[in-house]
């Protein structure tokens, strides 16, 4: 549920309470709360598309303690080379925003016949025309991306998961000949991009604007393509553990897969 404060800042409540048409949510009664803040916007084809980042969370998943340990934990050992490092209550925020299920879908991107095929999370649909992505601008992948300019995107079965995730080192990967990634033999309708194995539906977007924030650069595309091969399939995705944990706890009926 969306709380209103004014255009600037919007608080985000988290309820596993079934809510009546109209009822507003009570805050004691969330069991995580996001709040954000506005940052940018940029217009597309029919509206104003408006971007915010989170300021601060906080969440009920798992007990004081278990957070503090959390917390502890991520400072100790995750200052890693190569690993972007969640300092203060991003940490928390990342475990409340990752509460929600997120598709992990295949990016296929082309350039004079060579090829890069990787994994991100951090997506969606905002309109029937218009698709968002945001990578790391640094990252080679993105770079090929915006150099590129048009890209395919394939949501993957669940049982692909390893060989999902294996792809996450090419993001920092040049591009290369299509014989060294495990593309199947479709190929997408408008750009005749290769495919990955197992695909289950795929859109194809051009690239038409974007703005760096932080490590990120969001991109809003234009679907040009899009096709279902599979109908009604189990399309991959995750959660944070901690959200993982309080469905155990809670003893909600749960699919989970662990990396």
């Amino acid at each position: 549920m969306v709380v209103g404060e004014n255009k600037d800042t919007l608080n985000l409540l988290f309820t596993s309470k079934p809510l009546p048409l109209n009822e507003i949510a009570v805050k004691k009664d969330a069991i995580a709360r996001l709040s954000l803040q506005r940052i940018n916007a940029l217009t597309g084809s029919a509206e104003i598309i408006e971007f915010y980042q989170g300021i601060k969370g906080n969440h009920h998943f798992v007990s004081t303690f278990h957070q503090f340990i959390i917390q502890l934990t991520n400072k100790l050992y995750n200052k890693t080379a190569g690993n972007v490092f969640l300092r203060d209550n991003l940490y928390t925020q990342v475990q409340i925003a990752y509460s929600l299920p997120r598709k992990i879908c295949l990016i296929t991107v082309a350039d004079n016949n060579l090829y890069n095929l990787f994994p991100t999370d951090l997506h969606g649909q905002i309109n029937p025309h218009e698709y968002i992505i945001s990578l790391r601008h640094e990252g080679k992948a993105c770079q090929q991306v915006v150099n590129a300019g048009k890209i395919a995107l394939s949501e993957m079965p669940v049982g692909a998961y390893k060989k999902v995730y294996a792809l996450g080192k090419n993001h920092t990967k040049s591009l290369r000949d299509a014989s060294d990634f495990d593309f199947g033999a479709l190929q997408s309708g408008a750009f005749s991009f290769p495919l990955p194995k197992d695909v289950l539906s795929y859109k194809e977007m051009r690239l038409e604007k974007s703005f760096i924030h932080g490590i990120h650069k969001i991109l809003l595309f234009k679907i040009v393509h899009e096709e279902k091969l599979i109908p009604d399939p189990e399309i991959l995705t995750h959660v944070h553990n901690t959200y993982a944990t309080w469905r155990h706890n809670q003893g909600l009926s749960s699919n989970f897969l662990l990396r």
